[in-house]
């Protein structure tokens, strides 16, 4: 998967070393360091533990924009939750994104030096800001951890989207046209049983949109549902219907 880890002047060659065994042990290999200090050090191959090879390959840069060229898509970290310019995400929000990005382009992942993280000058360079949510009697995150988190994030999309992909490959995918269709008659079964969105609009509608488009529905698993939502319709026009004579009652 082409996504690069760019750590932007580290100070602690240790905290290279950790950030390597992050990376091995959730299936990235691009790291890349912008001018690194006290490089290279022992201390960053002993951290590694078996993710030395990664140190070995590590590319070495003088700038973040040498670090993030050829990318389509560069994403920085930031411990502040808002910034003016841009959106700050949290990693589990856009990871399946991520990976998506990555089939197509490589992508950047920058981290800022232990002390002051990333400057303005190079959050500027970046599309997209992600915070890492955490205590906030003790927020602090280092190096290594922070990485390790974010990979962590990136493996589990990769892996659902893998699964995503072998099972599309027995049942296809319900299409657009489909999950229009389902969320209609969905709208449909919330109308007859005077299910309101208390806020006076198409709130719950767009809510309900977002649940099932994370889940990403086969068109065995939307047929299903609308066979459900049919079944309700019926239940719902039977008991409104005038009395059946028990002459005529099914057995």
């Amino acid at each position: 998967m082409p996504i690069r880890v760019v750590l932007v002047s580290p100070h602690h060659p240790g905290n290279v070393g950790a950030v390597a065994r992050a990376m091995k042990t959730m299936g990235l290999r691009e790291l890349w360091l912008v001018d690194p200090q006290d490089w290279p050090a022992p201390e960053a191959r002993w951290r590694a533990a078996a993710a030395e090879d990664l140190i070995d390959e590590a590319r070495l840069v003088g700038s973040v924009r040498e670090a993030v060229a050829g990318c389509g898509l560069v994403v920085g970290t930031t411990a502040r939750r808002r910034e003016q310019r841009w959106k700050v995400h949290e990693p589990r929000e856009v990871a399946s994104d991520l990976v998506h990005a990555a089939e197509h382009s490589s992508v950047a992942l920058l981290f800022g030096n232990e002390r002051s993280g990333l400057s303005n000058e190079e959050l500027q360079q970046c599309q997209l800001l992600l915070n890492i949510p955490a205590s906030t009697h003790y927020s602090s995150l280092n190096l290594g951890m922070a990485v390790q988190i974010v990979a962590y994030e990136l493996f589990l999309a990769r892996r659902a989207r893998e699964e995503y992909s072998d099972r599309a490959g027995d049942t296809p995918l319900a299409t657009v046209e489909e999950m229009e269709r389902f969320y209609a008659q969905f709208a449909e079964v919330l109308e007859d049983i005077d299910f309101k969105d208390r806020h006076g609009s198409d709130h719950l509608m767009q809510r309900l949109r977002r649940l099932f488009n994370r889940v990403v529905l086969d068109q065995n698993e939307a047929n299903i549902l609308r066979g459900i939502l049919t079944a309700v319709q019926g239940r719902r026009r039977r008991a409104g219907a005038p009395p059946v004579p028990r002459s005529t009652d099914p057995a």
